[in-house]
């Protein structure tokens, strides 16, 4: 392919389609709500003392803080919620997101302030969870070509970006460290940067040369060395549990309770031992990709935009 037919870094996240249907926020809740009661009563329950409770900031306005993010304080009262809800199909999976973490805090509020909040690896464990309970039902309501197409972009999107980019944050890191330790200036590691992006787009994406000072920008190589990992295996550990859902949910159901009431009382291996999983088994992570090829293969079959 010449440049000008690749895709371009600064175009990686534009949405391929826009749908037309806009959902109502009071609409989105019930919707969430009714997706939460279909999978477990406990589940709606608790997300309902979001709203019960009033600790949750929907509307978008002037200074407020974009994005979205759940705040559990201490164990004893219902975490607060923050959404920027603008009517979008995807908006209506992301408060389902934000409510999956909030249902976490709440199933492990036996615990202390000190070890109710789960490890970073599982901190995804019941929020990515959620949001694939909601997109599923939203892809089962939803007839209209784009509007399906803005949902499984968005889905791809998110576990490209929460998987594989993370990983590669994290390759960077090792060896901007190693090369530190041999002296290595700024523009030694900008130089290690573009290299990590050629190694993870290969002749896919045009990469402009300015995104060399890209990692500049990203907090969590300062703040938080190593951080990233877990963004990826949290997101593949949410694919392959789903999968396992999807076979049987009955059977599925206790195990993943008890596993989210554990909070961060006990180490990851613990506790997905408590729901008959062993995490070293290269059979219960092929079952994370399998979902990943159906959304792509659902993507590959709607009619050309």
């Amino acid at each position: 392919m010449t440049g000008s037919d690749r895709l371009r870094r600064y175009d990686l996240y534009a949405p391929a389609t826009a749908g037309e249907r806009r959902v109502d926020y009071r609409d989105a809740v019930d919707a969430v709500l009714a997706t939460f009661g279909d999978f477990h009563p406990r589940f709606a329950r608790e997300a309902r003392r979001v709203f019960d409770d009033g600790h949750i900031d929907s509307e978008i306005r002037a200074g407020k803080k974009m994005g979205a993010f759940c705040a559990s304080a201490v164990p004893h009262l219902a975490p607060w919620v923050l959404v920027n809800f603008a009517g979008r199909l995807r908006d209506v999976a992301i408060l389902a997101h934000e409510l999956g973490h909030a249902v976490h805090g709440m199933l492990a509020s036996e615990h202390s302030v000190l070890t109710f909040h789960p490890s970073l690896p599982m901190a995804e464990t019941a929020s990515v969870f959620a949001e694939m309970l909601m997109t599923d039902r939203l892809l089962r309501d939803e007839s209209d070509p784009d509007s399906r197409r803005e949902l499984l972009g968005g889905a791809l999107d998110d576990i490209y970006a929460t998987v594989l980019r993370q990983a590669f944050f994290v390759r960077f890191e090792i060896s901007a460290h190693r090369a530190i330790l041999e002296n290595a200036s700024t523009e030694d590691l900008c130089d290690l940067y573009l290299e990590n992006l050629s190694e993870q787009f290969g002749d896919s994406v045009e990469i402009p040369r300015e995104f060399r000072y890209e990692w500049l920008g990203i907090p969590h190589i300062f703040s938080t060395p190593f951080y990233c990992y877990a963004y990826s295996f949290g997101q593949l550990l949410v694919l392959a549990l789903y999968r396992r859902y999807q076979k049987d949910p009955d059977a599925f159901l206790p195990g993943y309770l008890r596993m989210l009431s554990y909070g961060g009382s006990a180490r990851p291996e613990q506790i997905l031992a408590e729901a008959d999983i062993n995490a070293s088994d290269p059979a219960f992570w092929q079952g994370g990709f399998d979902i990943v090829a159906e959304i792509v293969d659902q993507l590959e079959s709607l009619p050309a935009a």
